[in-house]
């Protein structure tokens, strides 16, 4: 009789706890796709002379393995003769600017010049005047970068990864998960809004952190998708769970952690999650409950800890974590970055994961590769032609979507990439949501999304080859966790 009663309380346990959700089935071997979005770095800023560092005293050192793969970089023409008014210069650990140059849709065009790339000096440099200038057009390499840098060495570096359009955060954000930045309200903002398209930073109307001005967007996202298709999913940002939470970056200075507008799902009704509603149980998280998909980070490795980690994740660092001149630097990105991929590549799904470091917009900072123009507009904020000028639109093209954009930085970490290679397809932001559209099965957006146009990052994976290998690396140095740190032997 005791043990009819133990099975029948089991039995009801079992009816108010949610069941693991069957996931759909995925066109490749991943399962489980990781997508850490950060800020604001074109490819040149942190690639620009890989696999090359300097190697100076008391930096971490990066020597490349052989046959390391060249990229499309600084050239030492491009070094020492560069058409803008100064030549790039090489940063380091303890140049760490924490200034923000302009890196606004029209600025980024008129900086390219219509392919010369020879105006960012004059068009894209810090407006603070306590900031240097020229700081626009100089670069990190693997002694200050080294993390990045040893992950292009052990999996895949894409060099022809792009914008889908020139502009902000918000703009990139908003091309990462619905290839499509028109369908604003208010359709005219200055400097904001355009035509109904989406080119500054505003905040998204109602989430409570917002300031002003506020903007919702109307369309679809890819969370619709997936929503639709069963699969689980979510965007999970430090700071979500308290809009007061701070931290302080290398410099001292302290940061809010939660940045309402790098959020795209909080800018449509239909993903939104305004008052910051937490999940429901650990078990939700992922699945549709009053969070709607949007979450802390904590909350990500809550799920991931207990054998639930969503099909599709985005991660958004704190804002003193995220690279965001001005409020973080590549170091404190760097403790972000490694602490976060040495925890996935610990997990059990780690077999069957795709990790992506991508970045939403350049800032501003020099690249020498001229964009392809896939995306033509004539509004008055387009400069890449000269003024009102990104080519011709085709009738009924949305305006204000000039692109593709600056070149950035991706990487592709997975047990599903060849080692040590570099990707030369032409990429974009929405190629991420492309292969999440082809991977799980879910159709397209329609309504102009650039997903019917980018290529898929499917490109990146190779499914045959032999399977890269996990690598645990140091956070403060860059450096393999199992090899001495060349700054604690105090070298």
């Amino acid at each position: 009789m005791r043990g009819a009663f133990v099975l029948l309380a089991l039995f009801a346990i079992a009816a108010v706890l949610p069941a693991a959700q069957a996931e759909p089935s995925t066109g490749t071997p991943i399962r489980h796709l990781v997508v850490i979005y950060q800020e604001n770095a074109s490819f040149d800023h942190y690639f620009g002379t890989y696999p090359r560092a300097v190697n100076p005293v008391g930096e971490p050192r990066f020597q490349p393995a052989t046959g390391t793969p060249a990229v499309d970089g600084l050239t030492p023409q491009l070094l020492q003769h560069n058409p803008n008014l100064l030549n790039p210069a090489r940063l380091d650990r303890a140049d760490l600017f924490p200034c923000d140059n302009l890196h606004e849709y029209d600025a980024e065009q008129a900086a390219a010049n219509g392919g010369k790339m020879d105006r960012f000096v004059v068009t894209t440099g810090a407006s603070d005047a306590a900031c240097q200038k020229s700081q626009e057009m100089d670069y990190y390499d693997g002694n200050t970068v080294t993390a990045l840098w040893q992950y292009a060495q052990h999996f895949t570096l894409a060099d022809a990864f792009f914008g889908s359009t020139y502009g902000p955060s918000s703009v990139g954000a908003l091309n990462l998960v619905a290839g499509q930045t028109h369908g604003a309200t208010p359709a005219a903002l200055p400097r904001f809004v355009a035509n109904g398209t989406l080119i500054g930073d505003p905040d998204p109307a109602g989430d409570i952190c917002s300031k002003q001005p506020q903007v919702s967007m109307s369309g679809r996202t890819v969370g619709d998708l997936l929503n639709a298709a069963g699969v689980t999913w979510g965007w999970f940002q430090g700071g979500f769970h308290d809009c007061a939470a701070q931290h302080a970056n290398t410099a001292g200075a302290t940061q809010t952690d939660y940045v309402p507008h790098h959020d795209p799902f909080q800018f449509y009704p239909s993903t939104a999650n305004p008052q910051h509603v937490a999940p429901s149980s650990a078990a939700a998280i992922g699945t549709s409950d009053a969070a709607h998909h949007q979450y802390d980070l904590s909350d990500f490795w809550t799920a991931a800890a207990a054998g639930r980690m969503p099909a599709v994740s985005f991660l958004k660092a704190p804002a003193y974590q995220n690279g965001h001149p001005g409020n973080s630097d590549p170091l404190d990105e760097q403790v972000f970055l490694v602490q976060t991929i040495n925890r996935l590549m610990q997990l059990k799904d780690w077999s069957s994961m795709a990790i992506v470091v991508a970045y939403d917009d350049s800032d501003g900072w020099y690249d020498h590769v001229f964009p392809p123009n896939s995306g033509h507009s004539a509004d008055a904020y387009d400069q890449l032609y000269g003024p009102g000028n990104c080519g011709a639109p085709a009738a009924g093209a949305y305006q204000d979507r000039c692109g593709l954009g600056p070149r950035l930085p991706l990487l592709a970490i997975s047990p599903y990439v060849k080692p040590n290679t570099v990707s030369h397809a032409t990429l974009e932001q929405a190629s991420i949501l492309r292969f999440i559209e082809d991977n799980w099965h879910l159709g397209r957006l329609g309504d102009q999304s650039f997903d019917a146009r980018a290529t898929s990052i499917a490109t990146l994976f190779d499914f045959r080859a032999a399977r890269a290998q996990p690598l645990q690396l140091d956070a403060a140095t860059g450096e393999p966790a199992r090899r001495r740190s060349v700054i604690a032997a105090g070298a």
